[in-house]
């Protein structure tokens, strides 16, 4: 399966169920992989046969724009799901962390799977 990826994509976002995580923004990491088609731009050379990384970037920043999330998991399982929805992917890795969320701590986070490596 050839993948492409996102590293490193850092939002400004509420996220949390604790009352101050509702109201103060944190910074938030997530790295992407997303796994191709069978049959893809590889072959063609075009955008239309692939999936396109800048709009899967869009529609990441778009999410967290419109949405509260109360956990990393439902951030990643909902990023993961409109990927494989909206793009036609047919597995997704989704890393997500938290910046600097707690004392000595520099990251903490979730990593999910979805759908089928072949």
């Amino acid at each position: 399966m050839d993948i492409i990826f996102i590293s490193e994509l850092r939002i400004e976002t509420l996220i949390g169920v604790y009352e101050w995580e509702r109201r103060a923004p944190q910074t938030i990491q997530l790295d992407v992989e997303v796994g191709l088609p069978g049959r893809h731009g590889l072959r063609s050379n075009q955008l239309r046969d692939t999936i396109d990384y800048a709009g899967i970037v869009t529609r990441i920043e778009q999410l967290f724009r419109d949405e509260h999330f109360p956990l990393l998991e439902n951030a990643a399982d909902a990023v993961a799901g409109a990927i494989q929805e909206e793009f036609g992917a047919p597995w997704v890795k989704v890393a997500i962390a938290k910046l600097a969320p707690l004392r000595n701590v520099k990251r903490l986070g979730v990593v999910i799977e979805r759908g089928s490596r072949q």
